[in-house]
């Protein structure tokens, strides 16, 4: 098969490097991926392909299969909905546009919500900064290992659990655009999407059923149910929608280096699963290495 011809170990599409809130560069996150065994790894930073020409030069180095990808930032009314999209042209007009908007929506929040943690706290626009890497996209989680740094936490888990909680005072939204029209726009460009952590949030407040059908009519593929994040119950009602809707299922790590507790290949996707995507996935090529 060529599932087994092409991958040679497991597959977790799920990942983040500096560019977006990982600790890692791409190549380091391609090595990290190398050693712990991986044969398939997806480079998904948020709202960015910034890091895609670094991480396939060196999976051709180290020998590892290179899905690139990226999680789109949407919401859903009043809460996140992430959607990780693979195998798209990055030089699509509307991904290239609609991407430019959530970054800089996204550095207007984070330079807002700095202002106010400065009110209370030691916190400097330029702390924020030196947490980043030329080009990356800036978010809480630079402002959390900001707070590290100043010794305000002593980690990012910390931080996401006091100062930079909603209730805690400080929180900002940022501009996202609706599911369904990133769904669409992932399609347009060649890309295949898929539903990122869908059971964080429990049961209460999970996708209506009806909403998830719509996402299905503009051409979801999938749903990542094999996530550290996902609540058992939740996930086991997924399974039961995934199964009624032709959804294919999707394990991942969400691997941010230092940045989160998630390790490379805690969870994967079957070689199966993969094929699919690629056969999708017209937008661009996997990098075989």
């Amino acid at each position: 098969m060529a599932g087994e011809r092409r991958f040679r170990g497991p597959i977790d599409l799920h990942t983040h490097s500096s560019v977006s809130d990982g600790t890692e560069s791409p190549s380091q996150l391609i090595r990290a991926a190398a050693a712990a065994g991986l044969g398939t790894v997806a480079l998904t930073d948020h709202d960015s392909t910034a890091g895609w020409p670094e991480a396939a030069r060196m999976a051709g180095e180290v020998g590892i299969t290179l899905i690139r990808g990226m999680e789109f930032s949407t919401r859903e009314r009043f809460t996140s909905v992430h959607l990780l999209a693979y195998l798209f042209d990055p030089s699509d007009a509307g991904i290239v546009a609609e991407t430019a908007r959530i970054r800089a929506a996204r550095l207007t929040r984070a330079e807002q919500m700095v202002e106010r943690i400065g009110a209370d706290y030691e916190l400097t626009w330029d702390d924020v900064l030196a947490q980043t890497t030329e080009g990356a996209t800036v978010g809480r989680p630079h402002i959390a290992d900001a707070l590290v740094a100043r010794g305000l936490v002593l980690t990012r888990s910390e931080a996401f659990a006091g100062i930079l909680h909603w209730e805690a005072g400080y929180y900002q939204p940022h501009y996202a655009p609706d599911p369904l029209f990133a769904i669409r726009l992932v399609r347009a460009a060649g890309g295949v999407p898929v539903l990122a952590h869908p059971a964080t949030r429990g049961l209460a407040h999970m996708l209506p059923e009806k909403r998830l059908a719509e996402m299905v009519e503009a051409g979801l593929f999938g749903l990542e149910l094999e996530h550290r994040e996902n609540e058992p119950a939740a996930k086991v009602r997924l399974y039961e929608l995934a199964a009624k809707y032709g959804l294919a299922v999707t394990g991942s790590s969400d691997y941010h280096g230092t940045g989160k507790p998630n390790r490379l290949g805690e969870n994967t996707t079957s070689s199966e699963v993969l094929e699919q995507i690629i056969e999708q996935g017209t937008g661009t090529p996997p990098i075989y290495g």
